[in-house]
């Protein structure tokens, strides 16, 4: 994943939130991408212990065990992970 380029992550989140009219639409054109693209299940470790990601959920309460703008993805990161990628630089630039 950290082969890309800011300007590839960019393409990317365009390609998300294309056709979105508002912050709403747009996070769930990252959902969809992410949910569609990435490779679960797939581990990696979190706060020092190893889980397992068998899936990518959207809630609107907020109440989650971790987001994915906090999920260390192992190396090499699953097929997909250009999404999570995109959506932290989406994130990062608003």
């Amino acid at each position: 994943m950290s082969s890309l380029s800011d300007s590839e992550f960019d393409a990317l989140a365009a390609e998300a939130v294309v056709d979105c009219y508002d912050e709403h639409e747009q996070l769930s054109g990252f959902f969809a991408m992410i949910g569609g693209d990435l490779a679960v299940p797939f581990e990696t470790e979190v706060l020092g212990l190893p889980v397992v990601i068998r899936k990518v959920d959207r809630h609107s309460s907020g109440v989650v065990a971790i987001g994915v703008l906090d999920l260390p993805l192992p190396d090499p990161a699953p097929d997909g992970a250009q999404w999570i990628g995109a959506y932290r630089r989406w994130v990062g630039a608003r």
